[in-house]
């Protein structure tokens, strides 16, 4: 076996065993879901961030088991083929939407995983926040890893994103990780953020949950109901 074949099947194991643990993550989150949802009538459902690989179990894990009696549809910067959507709008949640854009895919709740900390600045996420709730006619959940969790999940590596972010993305490079130390692909954000967001949107009738990975805050999810 040559030292390529080595890698290879050691990244296969070890994307293996990190989408293992991604799935089991999503399947917590799914039922902290259905609970804020018990007993609401939800008609439509809008899933911002979509992704187009329908490879693995995980990907669109949590729009996808919400319920069967729904009406789907996704705005996502990909391009989604599935059929599980009615409609579907590529373009980034960033953008201007215009009213007829609004009033195709406005939706009794809109939900977005993992998408805000791959969107840009600070300005960009509060521009999601603030499509996101032009798009929802009642409700919205808003979920991304926590940046005060031990591990980052996208690089796998400890602590350094702790410190501070031009830090961090100057270690990152220095490592080769020269995508994700660009703000435009990764900008992480805790639970103090959000609320920052919601501050400025004027929004104050939602919660933050979390799930937990090694004993720690992994995931936050931001759930409200429009004021």
């Amino acid at each position: 076996m040559t030292n390529s074949d080595g890698q290879k099947i050691y990244l296969t194991k070890h994307y293996s065993i990190f989408e293992k643990i991604l799935l089991k993550k999503r399947k917590e989150i799914l039922v902290v879901l259905k609970n804020f949802l018990n007993n609401k009538e939800i008609k439509d459902v809008l899933d911002v961030g979509s992704t187009e690989d329908d490879n693995n179990e995980s990907s669109n894990f949590l729009v996808k088991n919400l319920g069967k009696d729904k009406n789907y549809k996704s705005i996502s910067d990909q391009s989604i083929k599935s059929n599980f959507f009615s409609k579907t709008l590529k373009k980034s949640i960033t953008e201007n939407f215009t009213s007829d854009e609004i009033k195709k895919f406005k939706s009794d709740l809109v939900i977005s995983n993992a998408t805000i900390e791959h969107v840009g600045n600070y300005e960009n996420q509060i521009k999601m926040c603030s499509n996101i709730l032009n798009l929802s006619k009642k409700y919205f959940i808003i979920m991304t890893p926590n940046r005060f969790h031990p591990l980052e999940f996208h690089t796998k590596i400890p602590i350094i994103h702790w410190l501070p972010k031009k830090i961090h993305r100057k270690i990152l490079k220095s490592l080769g990780l020269k995508f994700f130390a660009e703000e435009k692909n990764l900008n992480l954000l805790s639970r103090y953020d959000f609320k920052l967001i919601m501050k400025e949107l004027n929004q104050s009738n939602y919660e933050i949950r979390y799930i937990n990975f090694l004993f720690f805050k992994s995931n936050l999810i931001l759930i409200g109901e429009k004021n």
